[in-house]
């Protein structure tokens, strides 16, 4: 009995010792937070966030750069015995946040670091540097912020902020942690690869009081942080700034681009913000101010809105019509003001004249004529026949769908197509009697203003472009993506475009543009747009480019709710383009009257 008792304590003594060294194996081998935890006394990991790529326009001038900000780290377990009521007053903060901001802490992790308060400023660090000492468990994470050389281009450039959850559970290259930057909109969404660079870690050793005491084992696990690639934007920054101020007060947008390559000098967009109201530690409150804001800052309108073309779009009609051969330059139609009114400017047009006086009739038959071929018996088969060519052609020219800009959010516009009036129509039969009003631009017609600055562009290189961009060099490559160095051509004959050509410049010699987009030493080819709006005041439209001859400028403007084209657009367009050729204007009154706005008195 006595050996039998004394063989159940040996047992017991047994299996108790082997739980303890199975335990204490598990907690020194297995299991590494507990590793993780002894390690984390003496050494200490450091994240090394690269710069960001900074950003330049086309002359070298800096637009985007960083500014060192800093962010204070936590780990909970090593946070003992601070002075919490110092802690609070140094960093301006109550009591309840800080017990707050702990356990949210506790929560991401007890024995890593995690952000406690974000974006201190170089002037806040300053104020509690020397006692950072006192607060064990606390440390200072070195960041930086964007900063923005000029209050311009918000639209174009995007901003910076910190990944959402969303973010993160979609990063499939488990690149971003809890707590990175990121590009959200603009170029710097776009090209967020290129500009990020690449996170770099060391490992330092510190005492219990939190005292750096050097690198641990040499640096030997250290790695360098890769700075994110620097870009040259095509935006020339002068006229970039002088775009916006003529757009100030008004809704609209400006776009201008280089024909010859597709790089696009100015994006405005109107209302605007400050780029530099979104950096920094004010970024919440001021993106919910800029958020709520009716007049819609946020909205990049040269991207996203979506506009009847107006009489702008004649000139496709009639490029479109020359190559069906269904008309040519000495066309000659009667203005009989049936079934569209038109202003007077006599009797009747051929082509040239048509186009000089925006002819609202004229091209109502321009393009029955390239619908209605009498292909088909059925007046309603015959306009679906002459449909389809009509929509492929348009839509060669970069409208009707998505062009492929540098930046996220380009919205497509609308050429109708056989498919969308069927819809429309319920699968009930239609005719060009019940479409002609897209003939001069209206009905179901949409476009985006880079588009139309597109075509303007289309028009100065007789026939192709390059599909608009916002950066021409990335790194050291100096090239733009290789997709922006390809020629796009229309469907319609380079010969058919001089007509055009000589047209627009007949609309700003003697024709609906001339009394504010002539310029004295620079030939401008334009078209006046005047786009209905009802029941507001129809929008203000005006495309262009110049000199006529190796053109170095293309233009589109419009002008929400300010009227005829050739006021407000012309106007702006005129402007642009006297300040990109010739570096200022020689006309101070169009210059005010733009400013002071009154464009419908």
């Amino acid at each position: 009995m006595d050996d039998t008792r004394k063989n159940i304590i040996q047992l017991i003594v047994i299996v108790v010792a082997a739980t303890f060294l199975i335990k204490l194996f598990s907690i020194q081998v297995l299991d590494s937070k507990y590793a993780q935890a002894a390690n984390s006394n003496i050494i200490h990991e450091v994240i090394e966030y690269p710069y960001r790529g900074l950003i330049y326009d086309r002359n070298g001038e800096l637009i985007v750069f960083n500014t060192p900000q800093y962010n204070l780290t936590v780990i909970p377990k090593d946070v003992k015995k601070i002075d919490t009521t110092k802690f609070c007053e140094l960093f301006q903060i109550t009591r309840q946040e800080f017990i707050d901001k702990l356990e949210t802490a506790k929560k991401f992790s007890y024995v890593q670091p995690s952000i406690f308060i974000k974006q201190l400023s170089n002037k806040d660090l300053a104020k509690v540097q020397d006692y950072l000492v006192d607060f064990q468990g606390f440390d200072i994470q070195a960041r930086t912020t964007r900063s923005y050389a000029s209050p311009v281009l918000a639209n174009a450039l995007g901003y910076v902020s910190e990944v959402s959850k969303r973010q993160l559970e979609r990063d499939t290259i488990d690149y971003y942690r809890q707590g990175d930057y990121i590009g959200q909109s603009g170029i710097e969404s776009f090209y967020e690869k290129q500009l990020r660079g690449k996170r770099g870690v060391h490992y330092v050793i510190k005492n219990v009081r939190g005292v750096e005491k050097g690198v641990f084992d040499g640096g030997k696990y250290d790695t360098l942080s890769v700075p994110g690639q620097n870009l040259v934007s095509t935006i020339d920054l002068t006229l970039q700034e002088y775009g916006e101020s003529l757009l100030a007060g008004k809704s609209g947008s400006i776009v201008a681009i280089e024909p010859s390559s597709g790089e696009i000098l100015s994006l405005v967009s109107g209302p605007s913000y400050d780029p530099n109201l979104l950096t920094g530690k004010d970024y919440s409150q001021n993106f919910s101010l800029i958020s709520a804001d009716t007049a819609k800052p946020l909205f990049n309108r040269p991207l996203m809105a979506q506009y009847r073309p107006g009489s702008i779009f004649k000139i496709i009609q009639a490029l479109v019509a020359l190559q069906e051969g269904v008309i040519n330059r000495q066309t000659y139609i009667p203005c009989i003001m049936v079934p569209m009114k038109c202003h007077y400017h006599g009797p009747g047009e051929t082509l040239i004249g048509a186009i000089t006086n925006s002819c609202n009739p004229y091209f109502y038959n321009v393009m029955k004529r390239v619908v209605n071929r009498g292909v088909s018996e059925s007046p309603f088969e015959d306009t679906r026949l002459g449909l389809e060519g009509w929509n492929q052609h348009v839509r060669s020219f970069g409208l009707g769908s998505p062009l492929g800009i540098d930046l996220p959010n380009e919205k497509t516009g609308l050429v109708p197509s056989v498919a969308y009036y069927d819809r429309a129509y319920d699968n009930r039969p239609w005719k060009f009697s019940n479409i002609y009003s897209i003939a001069i631009g209206e009905g179901e017609n949409l476009v985006v203003p880079i588009q139309m600055a597109n075509f303007a562009a289309i028009v100065a290189n007789r026939g192709y472009y390059y599909i608009p961009h916002l950066v021409k060099s990335i790194g050291d490559s100096g090239q733009p993506l290789p997709q922006y160095t390809e020629k796009h051509f229309t469907t319609v004959d380079s010969k058919y475009f001089d007509i055009a050509v000589e047209a627009m410049a007949n609309v700003v010699e003697s024709g609906t543009g001339q009394y504010r987009a002539k310029l004295k030493d620079i030939e401008v080819c334009g078209k006046t747009g005047t786009v209905q709006n009802d029941p507001m005041p129809d929008h203000s439209v005006f495309i262009a480019f110049a000199p006529k001859d190796n053109p170095k400028i293309a233009v589109s403007v419009y002008v929400e709710d300010a009227g005829q084209g050739a006021r407000a657009a012309a106007s702006i367009a005129s402007l642009m383009i006297e300040k990109y050729l010739l570096g200022g204007t020689e006309r101070p009154h169009i210059e005010e009257y733009v400013k002071k706005g009154e464009f419908l008195h």
